[in-house]
């Protein structure tokens, strides 16, 4: 009966992938939608971010570090040395590095949500939920901010608001516009419409660009999660086939091995985007 009356594969996937909204989005792009799990789950992990990062800070010594204090030591070091390569305007650094280094730090805690069960918090949170009288099965709950598109570009849109105050602020308001129609083919008045066209396109894609790589490698390391899980699913309620058991044990650590590098190159790759992008807004054409 319990195989019977339980989801389908694919039911059992389009809710997890379900967020907890505010109420389902009109269109394609609904600005009204706020998807509260990814907010939960950004904040709460941002706010543990910087309660670690002060904690190492505060606890620093002079002497031979801790394990802790040393870990620290090491990321602010490398996300240091690669800001100083990148950024040469010594007083940019002193705002640029600390900003690579939480994003850095953030986007490697929510991508490591993914390494939690992948049934472990939505069933909590069903099990809270019906407890409170409403039905269970609409219970949603996504625990990685990262697979959600909102986040991903939210952060993306953010550097390149920083990208045009460092613009302004280093070349003035001025030469800034006037890079931005005499750049990259030349000064020529008919090629000013090209040239702002181009500048426009450059920063589209860089942004667009940005916040998709993020999303895109993290939804699927998510999905890839989710058919691991119905392997052994599969096997629970059939009682039947041990090698899809076995198969769940062995692809789900190996997936979770291999995540590990994926949520931290991710992490990385996306902190060195933000540098090159504020580097670039320091360079002149």
């Amino acid at each position: 009966m319990a195989a019977e009356h339980g989801p389908t594969a694919g039911e059992y996937i389009v809710h997890h992938l379900t967020f907890l909204q505010n109420h389902p989005p009109k269109n394609v792009v609904d600005f009204s939608v706020f998807n509260w799990d990814s907010l939960f789950w950004a904040i709460t992990l941002g706010v543990i971010c910087c309660l670690l990062l002060w904690k190492a800070a505060r606890k620093a010594t002079a002497g031979v570090p801790g394990r802790f204090q040393a870990a620290v030591e090491i990321l602010v070091e490398m996300v240091d040395s690669q800001a100083k390569g990148i950024v040469h305007n010594a007083n940019s650094r002193k705002f640029v590095a600390p900003l690579a280094l939480t994003v850095f730090v953030w986007i490697f805690m929510m991508n490591a949500m993914d390494l939690l069960p992948v049934d472990l918090i939505p069933e909590l949170w069903a099990r809270f939920y019906g407890a409170t009288g409403h039905d269970p099965h609409h219970a949603y709950m996504r625990v990685v901010p990262t697979a959600d598109l909102s986040v991903t570009m939210g952060l993306s849109i953010s550097v390149l608001l920083v990208c045009l105050f460092y613009n302004v602020k280093i070349k003035g308001l001025g030469g800034w516009v006037h890079e931005l129609f005499t750049a990259p083919f030349g000064s020529h008045p008919l090629l000013w419409p090209f040239n702002f066209l181009m500048q426009v396109i450059e920063f589209v894609a860089k942004t667009v660009s940005h916040g998709m790589r993020l999303f895109g490698n993290m939804y699927a390391g998510e999905l890839i999660f989710l058919l691991i899980a119905l392997m052994g699913g599969a096997w629970s309620l059939t009682a039947t086939g041990i090698g899809l058991a076995i198969g769940h044990i062995i692809a789900g650590s190996a997936w979770a091995i291999f995540h590990i590098l994926i949520i931290t190159l991710q992490a990385f790759v996306f902190m060195m985007l933000t540098l090159v992008y504020v580097g670039q807004a320091h360079d002149a054409h």
